[in-house]
């Protein structure tokens, strides 16, 4: 895989750009509303009208705005400038904007992720903008000429800054025009898609799209990560003309691989390599000083600078892009007064792309209702993500002939023709 010398000019202001800084704030917000409301009711959707006011508007009351406050704070370093005292007095979105602007005019040298952890505890990852700008400026040498970058994900996410904030300025001379997608349905982003365009998204995105066998027009390249992309899914995709780029990373680390063939292994962007020993990777930031960084996954190293993940260290999984632990989804389940005990794992790729449950009755009788009463057990204490969407009910849990867990067909149990 030939990779492109990258140009390094100086991080751009990236918050210079109104519409940028526009929908990161509003990215974040409204993604810190839905985890404190546990959902979108009332929540008007995105993008968000200007003179957008927080109270008559978005119904903020003052716990919910001095949390959102803490939030941006934190992501953007505001504190550092002291911006951050004036959100609190701030009755409008353009407010909010405006002190996030004048804060970052005064530090913009670090800013501060939080990983997509689910029924787990996200983690702050802090990064430094050159770093970032770093690696934009090298996808955007793989991906020139860009003319438009078509986004389904959020500003305030790594995967979404690095790609749909950064990438289009990095694109230069002539900046790569920016088309919000997230609204769009697969075949309206079929129709819209032309030569020059480069598509971010994500695995669940990807699976839609492909389902509608679309023959691609030449030049247009299609971007995900956030999870593992099936690698049939990826060739499909290939095969109809996309030029599909894999990029391999996280939260903590920013990406780290990348690849334009499912068939290959990642290859490190120039900028990583890995440690003597390999279990950690070393990055070198543009002033040349270097940075350990533990793998979330096991690599399997096929070479100095080639690998494949084979599976978590911290045992989650991803759906829809997001961090989910299994384990602690059990935990909920078997709060249950109806459950004795509980296994949770990620579907077969026939079955789909969420979480699926076997549980184990407390009581024989009415375990026929107990998939039912789960379903809406889960929706009060879990983020959509992390909830089972199918419920199995048998004797015992699942093992091998070793005793250990083992999967199951979904609704395939003692009890599933009553279920």
């Amino acid at each position: 895989m030939k990779q492109t010398q990258a140009p390094y000019p100086r991080c751009a202001n990236w918050w210079h750009d109104w519409a940028l800084l526009r929908r990161f704030v509003s990215d974040l917000m409204h993604a810190e509303l839905l985890m404190m409301r546990r959902g979108s009711a009332g929540l008007p959707s995105l993008p968000w009208p200007e003179g957008l006011q927080l109270e008559a508007d978005l119904g903020i009351d003052s716990l919910e705005r001095y949390t959102l406050a803490t939030a941006l704070s934190a992501c953007l370093h505001l504190h550092e400038s002291g911006a951050d005292q004036a959100l609190l007095g701030c009755t409008t979105l353009e407010q909010w904007i405006a002190c996030a602007s004048n804060g970052l005019d005064q530090y913009s040298a670090a800013l501060r992720f939080t990983s997509s952890g689910s029924s787990g505890v996200p983690k702050s990852c802090p990064h430094n903008l050159d770093m970032l700008w770093q690696e934009a400026c090298f996808f955007a040498a793989q991906l020139a000429p860009a003319r438009r970058v078509l986004y389904t994900v959020p500003a305030h996410h790594i995967y979404g800054f690095l790609f749909s904030v950064l990438l289009p300025l990095a694109c230069g001379p002539v900046r790569a025009s920016l088309v919000d997608a997230r609204n769009m349905l697969p075949m309206e982003l079929i129709a819209q898609a032309t030569d020059g365009d480069v598509i971010i998204g994500y695995p669940e995105l990807w699976s839609a799209v492909a389902r509608h066998a679309p023959i691609w027009p030449s030049g247009v390249t299609g971007v995900t990560s956030t999870a593992p992309c099936p690698p049939d899914l990826a060739l499909q995709l290939t095969a109809s003309g996309l030029s599909m780029v894999e990029v391999y990373g996280s939260s903590e680390s920013a990406g780290v691989g990348w690849r334009t063939d499912a068939r290959r292994p990642y290859v490190l962007l120039p900028h990583w390599r890995r440690s003597a020993s390999g279990d950690t990777l070393v990055r070198q930031a543009p002033d040349g000083t270097e940075l350990r960084c533990d793998c979330p996954d096991q690599i399997d190293w096929q070479g100095e600078n080639a690998f494949v993940p084979v599976g978590r260290r911290d045992q989650a999984v991803q759906v829809g892009g997001t961090n989910v632990y299994p384990a602690q989804v059990a935990e909920v389940l078997k709060r249950h007064p109806g459950v004795s005990e509980a296994h949770v794992r990620l579907m077969r790729a026939d079955e789909g792309q969420r979480l699926k449950a076997f549980v184990v009755a407390a009581h024989f009788g009415g375990s026929e209702r107990l998939p039912d009463q789960l379903a809406s057990w889960v929706r009060e204490r879990l983020p959509p993500a992390a909830r089972p969407v199918s419920f199995t009910v048998g004797a015992a849990l699942p093992v091998n002939r070793q005793g250990k867990p083992s999967d199951w067909i979904i609704s395939d149990g003692p009890w599933a023709d009553e279920a």
